[in-house]
Formats: C-alpha cells, sequence, structure tokens
C-alpha cells in the first residue's frame, strides 16, 4: 500500500503465482484517507482472488516479502535480499507448500547448504531472509507461526579470529600519516569511534562541530550497472539512524588542521573536489598503510572497528554505549558480536570486587 500522492493511494494485494509461476496480485486505486485504503486491502485480502494461503509455496512467501518491503530497503539491501531469495528458490524448500513446511524441513534445508560447501554466514544470511519472510506471512495471516523461526542452526567450530593489538593500530596509523594526513586521520577516526568504511567515506566537513561531536548520518553507496560507470550515492547508514558521537581532543584538533587546508576544494572530508569519495579510496589507503607498517596481512580495516569495540567494552564501559557509537540498532548485537570481550570485563570486575572485600581492616 503506498501513497501515490496526496489522497490517491494504490493498495496491492499478492495473490499467489500463474501457471508458469509467475507472481500475481490484485491492484486497485483508492482516493481518500489512509484508513480508507487500509479498509480496501482488508476486502481485497478476503474477497474471491484474495491472498488466502491456500496452495502457496515458500516461494510465493518470498517474493510477497520482496514486493512489500523492496521500496523501503536501501539499494545495497535491496541487492543483497534479492540475491538471497534466489537462491532460497534454488532449493526444493521453495516448492514446498507453507502449510507443510515444518521445522525438520528447515533443518534439511540447512544440512544441505552446508553439503554444498556454504560457510556460516552465508547459511546465516539466507535462513534470516527466510525467517522474515515467514514472520511477514504470520502477520498477514497465512500461516500461524514462523516454524523458520523455531529451526536450530548449527555452527561449525572456529577460533576466533582475534584483536588487533594497540601496537598494531598506532604502526598503522603511523605508516598512513607517511603518504597523508588524511589517510591517518581516517583511519584513526575508525579505530575511535568504529565507524565503518562507507560511513567514513560520507563524512563531509560539516559533520563536525566546535564542540568536539561528530555526526554519522549517512554512507557512500556503491550502484555498479552492467557495462556502465559506477555510481555514487549518498544513502542512509546500516541501520538507517543517525549517530552523535564524542571525539577526542587530538582527533578533533586533526580534523580541523586537515580542514582549515583542504576545505576549500571540497566538501567531503576524505574527497578530492566536488565529487563524493568512493568507499574504495579508504580502503586503498588502508591496504598501503598495512604494507608499510608491517602488521599482518591477516588485519582488515573492518578490524579497526573490532579493535575499538573490544577495547572500549573490556575497559568496562556499557554495552548500549558501545552499540551507539558502532551504529548497532539493537544492543543484543553487541552482546553476540562481542561476547569475548565481555569475558574480559566480567575478569576485571571480578577482581575490583574482590580488592574491596579482601582490603584489611586497620
Amino acid at each position: 500500500m503506498r501513497e501515490k500522492q496526496p489522497g490517491v493511494w494504490e493498495v496491492r494485494v499478492f495473490t499467489g503465482n500463474d501457471a508458469r509461476g509467475r507472481p500475481t496480485q490484485i491492484s486497485r486505486t483508492v482516493r481518500g484517507s489512509k484508513r480508507d485504503a487500509q479498509r480496501m486491502a482488508a476486502q481485497l485480502e478476503v474477497g474471491p482472488g484474495s491472498a488466502s494461503p491456500a496452495g502457496r509455496r515458500v516461494e510465493d512467501v518470498l517474493d510477497a516479502w520482496i514486493d512489500q518491503n523492496i521500496d523501503t530497503w536501501a539499494p545495497a539491501s535491496a541487492r543483497d535480499q534479492q540475491s538471497r531469495v534466489r537462491s532460497i528458490k534454488q532449493d526444493k524448500i521453495a516448492r514446498i507448500p507453507i502449510a507443510q513446511l515444518s521445522i525438520a524441513d528447515v533443518e534439511r534445508w540447512h544440512t544441505r547448504l552446508r553439503r554444498a560447501g556454504m560457510q556460516d554466514a552465508g547459511i546465516r544470511n539466507q535462513h534470516g531472509a527466510l525467517s522474515a519472510a515467514f514472520g511477514q506471512a504470520v502477520r498477514w495471516g497465512w500461516v500461524s507461526q514462523n516454524v523458520v523461526a523455531l529451526a536450530q542452526r548449527k555452527t561449525s567450530k572456529k577460533q576466533p579470529r582475534g584483536v588487533m593489538s594497540l601496537d598494531d593500530v598506532r604502526a598503522v596509523i603511523a605508516a598512513a600519516e607517511s603518504f597523508d594526513p588524511a589517510a591517518a586521520l581516517a583511519l584513526r577516526i575508525a579505530a575511535m569511534t568504529g565507524a565503518r568504511r562507507a560511513e567514513l567515506a560520507a563524512l563531509r566537513w560539516t559533520d563536525v562541530d566546535d564542540d568536539g561531536m561528530l555526526t554519522i548520518d549517512s554512507a557512500i553507496e556503491v550502484i555498479r550497472h552492467e557495462d556502465e560507470p559506477r555510481e555514487l550515492r549518498d544513502a542512509p547508514t546500516k541501520t538507517a539512524n543517525a549517530r552523535r558521537l564524542t571525539l577526542d581532543p587530538t582527533t578533533h584538533a586533526a580534523i580541523w588542521e586537515l580542514r582549515r587546508e583542504r576545505e576549500p576544494y571540497g566538501p567531503w572530508m576524505f574527497g578530492v573536489g566536488e565529487e563524493m569519495c568512493a568507499p574504495d579510496r579508504i580502503g586503498w589507503w588502508w591496504t598501503r598503510a598495512r604494507r608499510l607498517s608491517g602488521i599482518d596481512r591477516k588485519w582488515r580495516l573492518h578490524d579497526l572497528r573490532h579493535w575499538s569495540a573490544t577495547v572500549a567494552i573490556g575497559q568496562g564501559h556499557d554495552v548500549r554505549t558501545v552499540a551507539n557509537r558502532l551504529g548497532h540498532s539493537n544492543p543484543a548485537m553487541t552482546l553476540r558480536v562481542y561476547a569475548h570481550a565481555f569475558a574480559a570485563a566480567d575478569q576485571k570486575l571480578a577482581a575490583s570486587l574482590a580488592d574491596l572485600l579482601d582490603v584489611d581492616d586497620e
């Protein structure tokens, strides 16, 4: 349901697939209020040819989920979700009627993906897409429960990637300083704030105020077209949330020093001229600085983000504050990704409590 213009609504209801397997739908134009449009949608859902669950298969649920949400997703998210849906539809699970889909079917699907060589991250992404699609199906009354969400994903055991040392972080920033102060500043901001590469590329001089507050509210999206030059777009962040972060005095001073020199040439903190800064530019800086510094080649630019979060949690800072700096939409994600850091913080907490209890009374 969308408002095409003030007072004019388009209502579309997914009705399944035709004989060739192509998705079908009912569409109506409603002139009036949003409530009038909602009333029409309800009538279409229960009327002849409506979106009833009878005869629908898993692939129909996936098609309906994409159709309902694609207009609200960022371009990269839309591309990723469509790719995941295409992969799911290549498996026989896509042709199971939704009324017959069981937890066992979902877990056997996981097994097939694993035996085909898919890694845990890929299975998790496809599972997440299917679970979200069935969550919508539950809301629409197509199924009574989300069996995908109830299924368990088995993960293979692997060694934690580890965290960069403080010496490594200092070394790579110093190496970046040797060839471009802007490169050193980008890597320092990444370590200080946990900003993602695309978020660093989107920073403007005006995103920093006199009080040392940095606003991160966008990311550079790279749109690739076949046989055409890539397109850069100033898009929302990964979670579409803006965040304001406190900078330390050294970082704040470095920004202003670089700004006095380079702002006349363009609005982008790490760009050249009026054109947007491509995220690849930040990535190239990292690759060169890593090589010059001599640190382990396994470390990625993203590991500065992990270092920032791990150190912050290890020093005892609360998870909500850390999640806000990272731009996580839910602190539960921070708890899951950085569980190893909480173990270190817990050890420090135990030691501090013991110090209080073990003080000898004079």
